[in-house]
């Protein structure tokens, strides 16, 4: 944002650190505007999702009041929210999703969307919600001068009202403290007391399903938590919020065609979670790549081998495999054997379509594309996060 590099910033570190501490604590540090930028949006490849860049030294401070702020709130937290928290992750809030729904027998998932969370979010409430458990008025005014430090976008400096710029090292620490007093409290402390059946929520930032026992319950809390939310300035996407029935199937539900349908399925996290058989025969909540995040990867691979088609061999394998790895260390969970593959081969049937676009005369032919393979091998699609490797290697 601001061309200094985190080389040039160490080179006098200890100094730059003590002038960056004195000019926050004394108040005279000033926030400056974070830079607009557009990232493509998930399911939608037409749309872009806006995040803010924060200066260098921005980075720095608000990394070090987030650390003062976690060991406060970590003990506030309820168990169900998971993101951006320390010891944390994604595939912790999947499986306490997939034990909740399978000690249910599935029940009424409540599949929320938030519109435009970090846009909307209101300033007046975040200050009365810090005020909870932050006294250090220093803190309190860096924190203000962020959410009012405006947003550099083509050369012009705006200042929204509301939101928190994704992109900025303390947004995720802001939402969770918001939706902590927004939704995870009010959930714990007033919704589930006064239901009839039992219910459980999952959330990582801002995305999050609460699951029901009970139908009634599913509809109330569906029906009260628009408005709960828009007390806080918040609104609820009325197309891709929904009230999912996933109940266990049974063997007369197990349906040739005419008969009873299956449950529907949901997604969170980037997956599809439905029911299926295991191996043994028995019915059990399977995980898959969303369709949306699988279409999302498989065009980014295009176009990555599109746009790099001329550079060595070597450095393409390089940078393929890291592409697989990665990919395979998010989605390569049980259960999901057939999706994680599924990306490798459109990887492969790309990697070679855009090699034989850089020779059209000699073209690429599957036997001698296979013989470069064999040169320059791209890693087996495996599944880094199987209870079968757990089990073997605790």
């Amino acid at each position: 944002m601001d061309g200094q590099t985190w080389h040039e910033y160490g080179q006098n570190l200890e100094a730059n650190l003590r002038s960056l501490l004195e000019r926050a604590k004394s108040g005279r540090y000033t926030a400056p505007p974070v830079k607009r930028a557009y990232i493509p949006k998930a399911g939608s490849p037409t749309q872009k999702r806006p995040i803010g860049i924060p200066t260098l030294e921005d980075k720095v401070l608000q990394r070090a009041v987030v650390m003062l702020l976690e060991p406060l709130y970590e003990q506030d937290f309820v168990q169900g929210s998971y993101g951006f928290r320390p010891g944390r992750g994604a595939h912790d809030a999947l499986e306490k999703l997939w034990k909740e729904t399978m000690n249910a027998d599935g029940g009424w998932v409540l599949e929320v969307d938030i519109s435009k969370f970090f846009d909307t979010l209101d300033h007046s409430h975040l200050r009365q919600f810090l005020q909870h458990r932050v006294r250090d008025g220093v803190l309190l005014r860096l924190i203000g001068k962020w959410l009012n430090a405006g947003v550099m976008e083509s050369g012009q400096i705006s200042y929204p009202e509301d939101g928190s710029p994704q992109g900025g090292v303390i947004s995720p620490m802001l939402a969770n403290v918001y939706l902590h007093y927004v939704l995870d409290i009010w959930v714990e402390q007033d919704v589930r007391p006064r239901l009839a059946g039992k219910a459980y929520l999952i959330r990582y930032a801002d995305d999050f399903v609460i699951g029901f026992t009970d139908e009634r319950d599913a509809h109330r809390v569906k029906d009260v938590l628009p408005k709960r939310f828009a007390r806080y300035g918040l609104s609820i996407h009325p197309e891709k919020t929904r009230l999912v029935r996933f109940n266990k199937p049974t063997d007369r539900n197990d349906s040739p065609p005419g008969g009873q349908p299956l449950p529907e399925s949901f997604d969170l996290l980037g997956f599809t979670h439905y029911w299926g058989r295991s191996l043994r025969g028995n019915w059990v909540v399977k995980r898959k790549t969303s369709d949306s995040r699988l279409s999302r990867a498989v065009r980014a691979i295009n176009q990555w081998c599109r746009d790099n088609r001329h550079k060595p061999l070597a450095e393409q394998q390089q940078t393929l495999s890291q592409k697989i790895r990665g990919h395979c260390a998010y989605y390569g969970i049980t259960g999901n054997s057939a999706s994680v593959p599924a990306f490798r081969l459109w990887v492969v049937r790309a990697w070679r379509q855009w090699l034989s676009r850089r020779n059209r005369e000699r073209g690429m032919v599957w036997d001698r594309f296979n013989q470069l393979l064999a040169r320059y091998p791209l890693p087996v699609a495996v599944a880094i996060h199987s209870t079968c490797r757990r089990a073997a290697n605790p």
